[in-house]
């Protein structure tokens, strides 16, 4: 049914390995697995994929889910809108929308949606300064650190690099701090997408490590969302694509972790 509901229609391996991947991750208790569906007599004519997480800001948990996929078949798109619905009937659920088609940004907005991130800053970070009066390792998320890290962070780069994003530790003395990109082509150039950090300024700081670690793997360039140019790193500015959410909880700039972007890379 996804197949053949999408005007740019991804193969159904692309659907196969989106479920796959859904059912071997985690999932919030009391919350779906892959989403919802809507039934017919037996037969599934309408489908809402949708990513449940739970979030952590230090020992503080919140639920976030992210749609990736949303399809009614013709004759019942009158259960379209009550389909589409069924995640906010949880008042304490953040819902992402990410990758709204630039025609839909009125209607996204006139449902809800507040606009949290309005564009994206195309970074080459091995440009920026190295960081002042400290000694800086960086690390695959697969080994661990040798200062004190967060247990919830670690949780989160092990999940994504199962997913096929780059997950490291910039170690120093002090602790350890994580970060997650996401390989991808530009204009058919090499480069990572910027998925997580605890904050957009830690990967000001330690751009240049971490530039150097991208380098190595040829990608140049780091594109993450912003609100305009980022102070601390050369880049460019663009006003595109821009991030919804709804629900009590505003994500940090840039935070696209557990979202159809980070584990499709869509």
């Amino acid at each position: 049914m996804l197949a053949r509901g999408y005007e740019y229609n991804p193969p159904r391996r692309f659907w196969e390995n989106l479920v796959a991947g859904l059912s071997r991750r985690p999932v919030p208790a009391g919350f779906p697995r892959y989403g919802y569906v809507i039934e017919s007599d037996g037969k599934l004519v309408g489908v809402l994929l949708m990513i449940f997480s739970t979030i952590w800001r230090g020992e503080i948990a919140s639920i976030r889910c992210c749609g990736s996929g949303w399809y009614v078949d013709p004759p019942f798109r009158v259960y379209a809108s009550l389909l589409g619905s069924r995640p906010f009937k949880d008042k304490g659920v953040t819902v992402l929308n990410i990758t709204a088609a630039p025609h839909t940004h009125k209607m996204v907005e006139a449902t809800g949606f507040t606009k949290y991130s309005d564009g994206v800053f195309v970074a080459i970070p091995v440009l920026s300064r190295p960081p002042k009066d400290i000694s800086v390792r960086v690390i695959d998320a697969h080994s661990e650190p040798d200062a004190p890290f967060n247990r919830h962070d670690h949780e989160l780069l092990l999940e994504h690099a199962d997913f096929g994003c780059t997950s490291l530790w910039c170690v120093t003395r002090e602790k350890a701090y994580p970060f997650v990109f996401r390989p991808r082509r530009a204009k058919h150039l090499p480069c990572a997408q910027f998925i997580y950090s605890s904050s957009v300024e830690e990967f000001v700081r330690f751009a240049r490590p971490i530039g150097l670690y991208l380098a190595r793997k040829l990608q140049l360039f780091v594109i993450l969302d912003a609100n305009g140019p980022v102070p601390g790193l050369v880049g460019k500015y663009l006003k595109r694509w821009p991030r919804y959410f709804r629900g009590p909880d505003r994500p940090q700039t840039g935070d696209l972790a557990y979202t159809e972007t980070a584990l499709f890379g869509v």
